[in-house]
């Protein structure tokens, strides 16, 4: 099958890019030809919050990636369309995760004539709402011929949108296994310059107020967790106001047991941080699903998620970590059982064996059944 993905990919950084690069190399593995079609612009600079959307090194060596899209430029979004039409292609497979790109993605769709035209959506709504998130995804939708998702809240949205009730199917995020292998938690923590005396909170990625630091953050001052030699680590950029935490750091007197690398963690370094972590802790007041968890897989460590959208079919409570409801009490709760009673072992046993279930050609399957 001839096979185009059209979304982020190099040199643009990200989980969505790594998504669609990791899902490239899937088909190729099982013999489809397969190109993919990423940005010349993706955002505006007045409308991305980080520091820079770029990630540094070569681009993959054995990925065919056309920058050609401009987000902004309706003339292109045409030109486009009329480049990948030519083509002829068997399928185009739109990833979908923000209605900034509703229109772009539609009207490049409206130019392609006989052929599948499927959206793999992250998130159909996103996480920080805006007027337009009630405008621009139904151009969108109404200009695919099915849709994909990764959890069923996700497939909710889409089902709300899609008045034509096109086909639909949802598989589970599969694992991010392209950032190097598990190793010895000392290795880890010596090249991070930590301290193996101390066990380790991972908080990993962009720091947004949706994905509840400041309730880690309380949760972490509990007076019995405190008793514990644990330290938290937040790796990643923040897209949110980085003084409020560190005020509430300093207000709950954790100062020294909190470690902050704000920064975008590149792909070479991400194993250390997950490699170091006893548990991976993602406190989410709202969520579709998060690549975070399959990183977590991959490096085989225990997780706690809030049970908010699709984290808790991803996260079985208690046998894998926890999925607990989205409050400062019952983050604290788990954290403590996790250490009070050194589950570590316990759940990573299990998560060896849940991981099985994430796999790459299982959403292959999905995309090509629909």
């Amino acid at each position: 099958m001839k096979i185009a993905i059209v979304g982020t990919a190099y040199p643009y950084r990200g989980g969505i890019a790594a998504f669609n690069e990791r899902l490239a190399h899937e088909f190729q593995a099982e013999g489809h030809t397969v190109d993919l079609y990423t940005f010349t612009l993706q955002y505006p600079n007045f409308l991305f919050p980080g520091k820079t959307q770029y990630v540094e090194g070569e681009a993959p060596a054995d990925l065919n990636i056309n920058r050609c899209i401009n987000s902004v430029n309706p003339f292109n979004w045409m030109k486009v369309g009329k480049q990948l039409r030519d083509q002829q292609y068997d399928m185009v497979l739109f990833t979908y995760w923000m209605s900034f790109f509703a229109p772009c993605y539609g009207l490049i769709a409206r130019k392609l004539k006989n052929v599948k035209r499927i959206a793999l959506v992250h998130n159909m709504i996103p996480h920080e709402k805006s007027v337009l998130d009630s405008i621009l995804p139904p151009f969108f939708v109404k200009s695919m011929d099915g849709f994909v998702t990764l959890s069923k809240s996700v497939l909710k949205d889409v089902q709300r949108l899609d008045k034509s009730d096109k086909p639909k199917a949802w598989a589970p995020h599969p694992i991010y296994d392209h950032y190097g292998p598990k190793e010895p938690r000392e290795v880890a923590l010596e090249r991070l310059g930590l301290s193996k005396d101390y066990r380790y909170m991972l908080f990993f990625g962009l720091v947004r107020s949706y994905k509840g630091l400041d309730w880690l953050i309380q949760a972490f001052a509990d007076d019995q967790l405190r008793k514990y030699p644990v330290k938290l680590i937040v790796a990643g950029e923040f897209y949110d106001d980085k003084e409020r935490y560190l005020e509430e750091i300093q207000g709950y007197g954790l100062g020294k047991d909190v470690i902050i690398h704000d920064e975008f963690i590149p792909d070479d370094r991400v194993k250390d941080y997950f490699n170091a972590a006893d548990i991976v802790v993602q406190p989410y007041k709202s969520a579709t699903q998060s690549g975070v968890t399959q990183v977590a897989y991959h490096f085989e460590k225990p997780m706690l998620v809030t049970n908010v959208g699709g984290l808790d079919e991803i996260v079985p409570d208690d046998e894998v970590g926890y999925a607990v409801l989205p409050e400062v009490h019952s983050i604290s709760e788990a954290l403590l059982d996790f250490f009070e009673h050194d589950r570590a072992n316990e759940f990573a046993r299990k998560v060896s064996v849940e991981k099985e279930k994430f796999s790459w050609k299982a959403l292959s399957n999905v995309i090509m059944n629909l």
